[in-house]
């Protein structure tokens, strides 16, 4: 299943399906989410929109799972570094990676008004960035590509 965040779609098995590929992947990496981890993904999957950490926080706080900051910022942090979330510098927010365990090389478009993020295939143009920089001597080592425009439903006239 290819998760849709501009066109309507079936979010619970959305979210189940990145949550399963999620824990496969952590189990075949010997990591393991934590409740806290588990609920800042689950926060994360609740919409296809990305967080900020103190948004994050205070869902956490709501719920009884802590209110200082680090609770918020590891969680985040190990959800990045294992390839379940991904930061978008634009926003200095996180979204759940929609495709969790897989290598790939996305492109976030997001939305301007409603902060709606998508996960864009972007291989080609990683692969482009990659031959411009060689040319010049470089290697690119981490790169985030990020659009940003209207969603379907922002740009649709009232």
């Amino acid at each position: 299943m290819d998760p849709q965040p501009f066109h309507d779609h079936d979010h619970h098995q959305c979210s189940d399906a990145v949550m399963s590929q999620a824990e496969a992947s952590l189990a075949a990496s010997g990591a393991r989410l934590t409740p806290v981890r588990r609920r800042v993904l689950e926060i994360l999957l609740e919409a296809h929109r990305a967080m900020g950490a103190y948004d994050v926080l205070q869902r956490l706080a709501a719920e009884g799972y802590g209110n200082q900051p680090p609770v918020a910022y590891r969680a985040l942090d190990f959800l990045v570094e294992h390839g379940l979330a991904h930061r978008i510098q634009r926003l200095n927010a996180f979204a759940a990676c929609m495709h969790p365990g897989e290598a790939h090389a996305p492109a976030f478009l997001i939305c301007r008004v409603c902060d709606t993020v998508a996960e864009a295939p972007a291989a080609p143009v990683r692969a482009a960035l990659d031959g411009a920089a060689a040319d010049l001597g470089f290697t690119v080592e981490r790169a985030s590509i990020e659009a940003l425009g209207l969603c379907p439903a922002c740009r649709e006239p009232s």
